[in-house]
């Protein structure tokens, strides 16, 4: 008996950690599988009900501050959701001074993608797995986008955080 309890305690504590540990090493294998993958060359549109007729291309437009425009504007009613353009895990959830409030999926290919000036977020929270077209906040006008008509600011950065231009993925 005493030999079988010397087996057992070390085996349940060893399933006891695992256990806790498990939500951690499913994101880990998650974000190996992300980085291993391609970017797709088609994303969805991340703002529910808008068409790609309606898209513009903003990308390196002038803005304030001697900056240039990393990104798309998708303009929508204050309140409509925005959608996850691909799968992946979300890294950061917070205000900016520029974005006001915004959330960072890290998708396929190790790319960002930055969701700003929202209005409020969805049930998200750092560290979810989310798949494409998952809900994660709604438009507004938040950050430096105050005044402005309600809106998405959409960007897409690598994994040196070197922005990419998403008008052309965006079908």
């Amino acid at each position: 008996m005493a030999k079988a309890l010397r087996w057992i305690l070390p085996l349940l504590i060893l399933i006891g950690i695992g256990v806790l540990l498990y939500p951690y090493l499913k994101n880990a294998a998650r974000y190996a599988q992300l980085m291993r993958e391609p970017m797709p060359e088609n994303l969805p549109i991340p703002v529910q009900g808008v068409k790609p007729r309606q898209l513009v291309d903003t990308w390196g437009g002038a803005r304030s501050e001697g900056r240039k425009h990393e990104g798309i504007d998708i303009f929508a009613k204050t309140g409509t959701p925005i959608l996850s353009s691909t799968k992946g895990m979300v890294t950061r959830i917070g205000w900016n001074r520029l974005g006001g409030e915004t959330v960072t999926v890290l998708g396929p290919g190790g790319n960002y993608h930055y969701y700003a000036h929202l209005s409020k977020y969805a049930d998200v929270k750092v560290g979810d797995w989310i798949e494409a077209g998952t809900v994660i906040g709604y438009v507004g006008n938040t950050g430096n986008a105050r005044g402005t008509p309600p809106h998405l600011h959409y960007g897409i950065y690598d994994f040196k955080w070197k922005a990419m231009n998403p008008y052309p993925y965006l079908k």
